[in-house]
């Protein structure tokens, strides 16, 4: 597994991995997926933390996950058969998901996911500036700021 200088798994770098199995075309509704995945992971720390306010913000993370997973799959009428077929032919995807963050205490965790956040707010610009039309582009872009504040959010909970 790709790893960063601090040792931790290395997002952008594995993400990219990834996307090199798919098509250009089927890469922002990979993303999708993948943020519906982190979106469950928000929701386990979320139900795993003692503190409400942390809870609230991972839940508040979570919800932007899903808002950007549902924005980019109402641009494509066959997003669900497009990402069951991603699925289906690289059906190790969820357990790379996990991989990357078991074992690791909640701090790293979260530090991981906000990387991954990070990574994920310079795919959409990437991928709005590739956009072949407005409406695609104006859902990419304002998928960049959802990422950004996930990553802040994340990022405040492991600042020394």
């Amino acid at each position: 597994m790709a790893r960063s200088d601090d040792g931790l798994p290395d997002i952008a770098e594995i993400l990219g991995g990834v996307f090199a199995k798919v098509s250009e075309a089927e890469r922002p509704l990979l993303l999708a997926a993948a943020e519906r995945l982190a979106g469950e992971r928000y929701r386990r720390w979320a139900e795993q933390h003692d503190d409400p306010e942390v809870c609230a913000g991972l839940r508040a993370c979570a919800e932007r996950e899903d808002a950007i997973a549902s924005r980019v799959e109402a641009l494509h009428p066959d997003a669900e058969r497009i990402q069951q077929a991603i699925f289906e032919r690289l059906p190790e995807l969820p357990e790379l998901n996990e991989s990357i963050f078991a074992g690791r205490p909640l701090q790293e965790q979260f530090t991981i996911q906000a990387r991954g956040e990070r990574a994920g707010a310079s795919t959409w610009e990437a991928f709005a500036k590739a956009a072949s039309d407005e409406r695609t582009r104006v859902v990419y872009e304002g998928n960049v700021p959802l990422e950004i504040e996930s990553a802040t959010f994340l990022e405040s909970l492991v600042e020394d």
